[in-house]
């Protein structure tokens, strides 16, 4: 008996350790907390500095994975079928409709908050060293953005699963975006045929994007985060940490960790916990409220007016609207300057951006400090641009991608 005791120990983490050593014992010897640091500073665990999105991110990950993974039992990847799969859902498999609306509010919340979790690493510059010779959290950023790239095409794969009209034509949109990056007889058609899998969106798109979506994708994703994680594990934490190493070094004072440190059990597992704990309920809260949308089985020959790409990409099919220029003859291609070009510069630009940065150390894991204050002002309206771009083509475009008041949108017929 006390030797099944031991193992289940070992398979779980001491709710109520006896001493500090036994509370750092399970952290750093559990297989399951592991990723978790034996101490944690005062200033990581608190709400106002990091919003503890990168927990919420983890949280909304797991959601996905179980919700996913249920789905896939339900759900029949084939154009004659798919369609019917969701209905299936929706009216005749037991909370069949809460499973979906579980999986696509986890999934648009996911997406926000690794926009957010980033926006947040900025503005605290929290991408610099801060000092600490042994870190790397540059690098550790350009991860960051990478994962922000992974999660956009996850949700996009996900996107034409239902196989409604909703979902054919934002992957149109998508796929002939990528056919007119020049030269288009070369480039624009390859990267054409590696998205639809053929010369037009039928079953093979549809087989190639639920194995992106099921398999690949969440595979390299799982991978990258995990990395991501332990190297800020190996970077000493939260960025926040090294304000404390730098005020004690001006202060020509030894460090005393019980100044600023506490440790990880019970304090910041019981906080991540009640985080997890919060992220569900929204989630759950919003799949009770707002259904996902399930429009008409798709039909390539019958064309919505107007034709919107998803939320998140709405901001480059405006941009393309935008780049689009007739002079006389001559047309200017907003498909790729706006649709290729000025998307694939700004993540560009945002990965490289801590080389570009080159503020005090001070400076490090501070929200808005002085010394940062031109690159926070830029970065702020490049976002402030983006939000009122997709809020624009969301509520302004209507038919025929004219710029209408939301409340006189015209009767217009489907464009046949």
């Amino acid at each position: 008996m006390e030797k099944i005791k031991q193992i289940w120990r070992s398979l779980i983490w001491s709710y109520d350790p006896k001493d500090k050593i036994e509370a750092t014992k399970a952290t750093s010897k559990n297989f399951w907390l592991h990723w978790f640091p034996a101490r944690t500073t005062y200033k990581s665990m608190s709400i106002t500095y990091s919003f503890w999105l990168g927990t919420v991110l983890f949280s909304l990950f797991i959601i996905l994975t179980i919700t996913g993974v249920i789905l896939m039992f339900l759900y029949i990847p084939s154009t004659e079928r798919a369609y019917w799969t969701i209905k299936d859902l929706e009216n005749s498999v037991s909370f069949g409709w809460f499973l979906r609306n579980a999986h696509r509010w986890a999934a648009h919340l996911m997406v926000t908050a690794v926009f957010l979790h980033m926006a947040r690493v900025f503005f605290t510059g929290a991408y610099k060293n801060g000092g600490n010779p042994e870190a790397n959290r540059p690098l550790n950023w350009i991860v960051g953005v990478i994962l922000l790239i992974l999660t956009l095409a996850l949700s996009y794969t996900g996107y034409l699963l239902p196989w409604d009209q909703l979902a054919l034509w934002a992957i149109v949109i998508g796929a002939n975006i990528a056919k007119s990056v020049p030269p288009e007889n070369i480039v624009g058609e390859s990267l054409y045929f590696f998205l639809a899998g053929g010369t037009q969106i039928d079953q093979n798109t549809l087989i190639r994007f639920y194995v992106l979506h099921c398999i690949f994708l969440p595979i390299l994703l799982l991978v990258l985060s995990s990395y991501h994680m332990w190297r800020i594990r190996k970077d000493g934490g939260l960025a926040v940490s090294e304000q404390y190493k730098i005020e004690a070094k001006k202060q020509n004072k030894r460090l005393i960790q019980d100044e600023y440190t506490t440790f990880t059990i019970p304090f910041l597992f019981r906080r991540v916990f009640m985080i997890f704990l919060v992220t569900t309920a929204i989630v759950l809260f919003f799949s009770v409220f707002a259904k996902a949308p399930l429009e008409e089985p798709a039909d390539p020959s019958w064309t919505p007016n107007p034709a919107k790409a998803p939320w998140y990409f709405l901001w480059i099919q405006e941009l393309i609207t935008i780049t689009t220029v007739k002079i006389g003859d001559f047309t200017i291609n907003g498909g790729f300057l706006g649709g290729a070009l000025i998307p694939a510069l700004l993540f560009l630009l945002w990965a490289v951006w801590p080389y570009l940065d080159k503020s005090p150390d001070e400076a490090t894991g501070v929200w808005f400090h002085k010394s940062r204050i031109v690159h926070n002002i830029i970065f702020a309206i490049i976002l402030i641009i983006l939000i009122a771009v997709t809020i624009f083509a969301m509520y302004f475009r209507g038919p025929y991608w004219q710029v209408y008041w939301p409340w006189r949108w015209p009767e217009i017929p489907h464009m046949f």
